[in-house]
């Protein structure tokens, strides 16, 4: 692999020195109307059959030989602006792109994007725009992000209500989700039913489910980066919505005209302050702020600080309280060099918190993980045949996983700090997107982690240095007790250390410029462990990190796609089709029995094994037209086992293969837009999952009098499959000439047909007839809502 890495990197820098004289075009992309940099901008050139798009932050480099181009940029939404660029020398152009409001303009520029893209190596990437997410119809009308890519091949949740979201089999906790860089360690409120992002801050999006480029590490299922917008630099802009139970604002402007500008959105749920009118004093809501300040220094420098922070909270009679939430911040710097040069610093705070007061028992509890990133990147457009992107960063984590307290004079609670535990984690990377021919491109890229596991104020020591072990007689494993606590480490001793090369690979072929096949290789490697016992993550779940009773968990990903743009009677069509199979060393799993709140030693009831996935993914799109849409398909098995450690032992559920909570044979979903005028568009989803896995009884027998229930293999049955139907219409009142307000309607109808999908299936006693049965619980039947969004 190494010597392969070697030679593709020597025949580009070869190609340096060959053919006539060539020159650079380069320069920053932006918003006519706010000054906002565009990301993924097509910059194209139809003789050449060559491009380039902009990178994250607007800027965009290519190399080409001297002659006279025409040259065309293109960007969903915007007008198309095109040039004749005579390149006999190195050319900065900054170009301003306008805001379009013709459909046609959209459609063609669709077409070019996706016969540029058809032939980069890179796959396994979905990316949404805001306004389409706001279109999608969703629960309470609220728009939603992660409920939007819920509809994507190959991406799933545990159901309705649940949080997170699952990624070809993975488990939630092995997504990154970043917002401007920064990690989100609970991407939900309200205990899943909408996710922390608000709609109107966000300016990009984009999940990556295989085929990682180097740059990302961390986690071994998917990253899903998002952009918040940078605000308008020209003038003061205003944008919200009011819904059945939450509302939002966003007011952006200038802070110096053309030179620096504000961002400021609010959101925040109200559905609890009509609960006292029914006598109900429980309350349940939830509120975040996104901020934003660009400062653009000159033409060279531009300075940005980004900040998020949430809350949820829920609580029962002032008895109990639950507060929970995600706090970020990023300071960045973007530098550029030269015209194929170009970087950005970053200084990044995560933090998530968790807090518990339980007023009827006398105590307080709070939890949580906190992370300072320090990440240096640079893009070098080396020629028009290779790029390189290079970084380093260094986070450095703390993790509570609990601290109990009273909360009055006569608690008769003890208080109690759980050991803190402290890591850093080190990661250096190249990445190469290397054009070998016109018709052949590969990107290839290693990732060198490091994370060393830090002193900590205790830390327990085991016979054998075994914290569970397995009793031969019982046949069950068993958590043993330490036979000491070493109490004499310091922050700078190091508990244990881990360090892995992260090989990733990625090539496409294209027939032709509607026609491609790829495939790529991933490794990845993930420090960080979530503690759960759920089939989706829950607030009072406890992060802990890699150490020397826990491994990393290590992924390989093999990903093979056929991706075609075709015509049918004049409409365009892009189909979509991959196959991917990933293995997972290291896959934690929990003892029968295994109590993880509040547990000092989770040494003691965790066990590691594997854990794999495989399947197949369809995506066609219609493009153009009044109706537009999509549909997916995904077939799929994921499955883990945790086989014995040693001959003697037998292992989770005897060692034997058994389906992931997240395993769903079957996924379909479809959406559609129509446009029936001006005024009036129509959408529609409708989603089809196989049931999830899940335990039934299989038999009973009676103890002293009581009736006690026994259970087969693990996860052996499912609920019962899950679909749904969401209709969705939006109004939009004719504007008065002269007047910036605008605004819509939203109508919609979350589950039309009123399926009641089982949240989760139990088993009772019929007092009267003495015969057991089966309660589903459901969460939603059918829900309308209205949403009103507006700006001026």
């Amino acid at each position: 692999m190494k010597k392969f890495f070697t030679l593709l990197f020597l025949i580009g820098v070869t190609q340096l020195s060959l053919g006539q004289e060539k020159y650079t075009l380069s320069g920053t992309i932006t918003d006519n109307s706010s000054n906002e940099t565009l990301i993924g901008v097509s910059i194209l050139f139809p003789e050449l059959s060559d491009g380039v798009v902009t990178n994250s932050y607007g800027f965009y480099s290519i190399t080409l030989p001297e002659g006279t181009y025409q040259l065309q940029v293109s960007y969903l939404g915007f007008k198309d602006v095109i040039e004749t660029v005579n390149l006999t020398s190195d050319i900065r152009r900054n170009f301003k792109l306008t805001p379009s409001e013709e459909l046609l303009n959209e459609v063609i520029l669709e077409e070019k994007v996706e016969r540029v893209r058809i032939r980069k190596p890179q796959m396994s990437v979905n990316a949404l725009s805001s306004a389409t997410i706001k279109q999608i119809p969703v629960v309470l009308g609220e728009a939603d992000v992660i409920k939007a890519i819920l509809l994507l091949p190959g991406v799933t949740s545990a159901g309705e209500g649940a949080s997170g979201f699952n990624v070809r089999g993975g488990a939630a906790d092995q997504n990154l989700i970043l917002l401007d860089e920064a990690t989100i360690f609970n991407s939900s409120h309200l205990f899943g039913f909408f996710s922390v992002f608000n709609p109107d801050a966000i300016k990009d999006l984009k999940l990556y489910k295989g085929g990682i480029p180097a740059r990302y590490g961390g986690r071994v299922s998917s990253v899903l980066d998002i952009y918040q917008k940078e605000g308008n630099s020209k003038n003061v802009k205003v944008s919200g919505g009011i819904g059945a139970v939450a509302s939002r604002l966003l007011v952006e402007g200038p802070i110096v005209k053309d030179k620096a500008a504000f961002l400021l959105g609010g959101r925040a749920s109200y559905a609890h302050l009509f609960l006292p009118l029914f006598d109900i004093d429980n309350k349940a809501y939830f509120y975040d702020l996104n901020t934003k300040i660009n400062y653009n220094i000159n033409d060279n420098n531009s300075l940005y600080l980004s900040g998020y922070f949430g809350r949820d909270l829920f609580s029962i009679d002032d008895s109990f309280k639950n507060v929970y939430g995600n706090a970020v911040g990023n300071l960045r710097w973007n530098h550029i060099f030269s015209d194929k040069l170009f970087s950005n610093a970053s200084l990044i705070y995560s933090d998530y918190y968790y807090g518990l007061d339980l007023d009827f028992v006398g105590f307080e509890w709070n939890s949580g993980i906190n992370n300072i990133n320090l990440k240096y990147d640079l893009t070098h457009y080396l020629n028009d045949k290779m790029k390189i992107y290079s970084g380093i960063n260094n986070l450095y984590y703390t993790f509570n996983p609990g601290r109990i307290k009273p909360n009055g004079p006569d608690s008769g609670i003890i208080e109690e700090q759980l050991t803190k535990k402290y890591a850093n984690e080190f990661a250096a990377y190249v990445d190469v997107e290397h054009k070998l021919s016109k018709d052949f491109t590969v990107e290839y890229g290693l990732r060198y982690s490091n994370f060393t596991r830090l002193g900590q104020d205790e830390i327990n020591i085991y016979r054998d240095n075994q914290p569970v072990t397995f009793d031969p007689f019982l046949l069950i494993y068993k958590s043993e007790d330490p036979i000491e606590t070493n109490t004499s480490l310091s922050r700078s001793d190091k508990l244990a250390t881990f360090n892995s090369l992260e090989p990733r690979i990625a090539a496409s072929y294209a027939f032709n410029d509607d026609t491609s096949i790829k495939a790529s290789y991933t490794r990845l490697v993930q420090y960080l462990h979530l503690l759960s016992n759920t089939s989706s993550p829950t607030p009072l779940d406890i992060w802990t990190p890699s150490g020397q009773f826990v491994q990393p968990q290590k992924l390989d990903q093999y990903a093979l796609g056929y991706f075609k743009n075709f015509e049918v009677k004049d409409t365009e069509y892009t189909l979509e089709t991959e196959a991917f199979y990933k293995n997972i060393d290291g896959r934690v799993d929990y003892i029968d029995g295994a109590q993880l709140i509040a547990n000092d030693a989770i040494e003691q009831v965790v066990l590691q094994g594997e854990a794999r996935a495989y399947g197949l993914e369809f995506l066609l799109r219609k493009n153009d037209g009044d109706l537009k849409g999509f549909i997916a398909y995904t077939l799929s098995k994921s499955e883990q086992r945790t086989p014995g450690r040693n001959e003697n032992e037998l292992g989770i559920n005897r060692g034997q293969w058994y389906n992931t909570p997240y395993d769903k044979t079957h996924d379909i979903s479809m959406n559609l837009s129509y446009e029936l005028s001006k005024k009036w568009k129509f959408g529609s989803n409708f989603l089809f999952q196989t049931g999830q896995p899940t335990n039934f009884p299989v038999g009973q027998f009676e103890f002293q009098g009581i009736v006690i229930p026994t259970y087969g293999p693990r996860n052996e049955q499912r609920l019962p499959s899950y679909h749904r139907l969401d209709l969705s219409a939006t109004l939009t009142p004719s504007a008065n000439e002269g007047r910036s307000w605008k605004s819509e309607w939203i109508f919609s109808l979350y589950n039309a047909y009123n399926r009641r999908n089982a949240a989760s299936i139990n088993f009772r006693q019929n007092a009267e007839t003495g015969n057991n049965e089966a309660i589903r619980t459901s969460i939603f039947g059918a829900i309308p809502a209205v949403t009103y969004n507006f700006k001026f």
